[in-house]
């Protein structure tokens, strides 16, 4: 090997170790060392790439009638067949997946939000832990889906009105699934911060005369992320499949306004005579929920320190 080659070889390598080491760097090293993980990633962003685009190239009209094409099978005009009004499944699959993953990360962004607020209180607030605690208790111990159905036939009709028939029942499935869905958050967050106040850097910054609130946003939340992201991801699973078990009872957003849970309902009657109206919108959440849990596994592995730098 020549001088000139032995040099820049060596300059190579001092590069490579001079690089610093970041905690996000590692967390992606090992998110990508994840097989599940990665996969779950493809599939999720390319499931959310076409409903968000797919319209745009599939330019045909879910909610037009062409009584012509009823019951049509799988063809290029309409890649996933047509219902008994001639409607297009695949121009329907791509508008309901808008829905089911707006309402998904929607919900889960308010139970998250509840659920840090209520954990990192508990936690950190000795007074506070009792009260909290107990309506976390009381929240667990609720039949979470007959409660569903009672809410939404208390208040459909009224938010129906003020807000119109769509806006009206989305607002009101995000937020009942979101103040639902908060209890484990809010206990996994609880856990961490019991465990951190009692830290030298947390002492240290109350030792000195910090506020209670600056210690929470600067030294708290910073090291609770890791199970908040977690938690997040599997919650959008959660309110999806939630969203969709309503949907599919007839309590969910109109006929005319389609999600994945509403498709599935409105083609139980015609299994037998299309069985695709159900297997696509089916798949398709399947599939979209089982991506969306390979990521959170993926995502606890890489933000766990015990795993991470193996």
């Amino acid at each position: 090997m020549s001088d000139q080659d032995r040099i820049m070889k060596e300059a190579v390598v001092e590069t490579v170790e001079d690089r610093p080491r970041t905690l996000a760097r590692d967390v992606w090293s090992q998110f990508t060392s994840h097989k599940g993980a990665m996969a779950g990633l493809i599939v999720f962003s390319f499931i959310v790439l076409a409903v968000i685009f797919g319209p745009f190239i599939h330019t045909i009209d879910p909610t037009y009638n062409d009584f012509r094409a009823r019951n049509q099978g799988m063809s290029l005009a309409h890649p996933m067949g047509t219902d008994n009004l001639g409607r297009d499944m695949f121009a329907q699959v791509l508008q309901g997946g808008r829905v089911s993953l707006l309402v998904g990360v929607t919900a889960m962004a308010i139970a998250m939000f509840f659920g840090t607020l209520i954990g990192v209180l508990a936690g950190y607030f000795r007074r506070l832990d009792g009260i909290l605690m107990r309506l976390t208790d009381l929240f667990l111990a609720l039949p979470i889906l007959p409660l569903l159905l009672v809410i939404i036939m208390l208040f459909r009709d009224t938010l129906r009105q003020a807000f119109g028939p769509e806006a009206g029942i989305f607002l009101l499935i995000v937020f009942i699934i979101g103040i639902t869905s908060w209890m484990q958050t809010a206990r996994i967050v609880r856990g961490d911060v019991l465990a951190l106040k009692e830290r030298e850097f947390v002492l240290a910054a109350r030792s000195i005369g910090t506020p209670a609130w600056r210690i929470i946003l600067r030294h708290i939340l910073p090291n609770v992320l890791s199970p908040i992201m977690v938690s997040a991801t599997l919650g959008i699973a959660t309110a999806i499949i939630t969203e969709s078990a309503l949907s599919f009872l007839g309590l969910g957003f109109p006929s005319d306004f389609p999600t994945w849970g509403r498709l599935l309902y409105d083609g139980a009657n015609f299994m037998t005579l299309t069985p695709s109206r159900v297997f696509w919108p089916g798949l398709v959440l399947s599939l979209t929920v089982l991506s969306v849990n390979y990521i959170g596994d993926g995502l606890r592995d890489a933000l766990d320190p015990h795993i991470r730098g193996r």
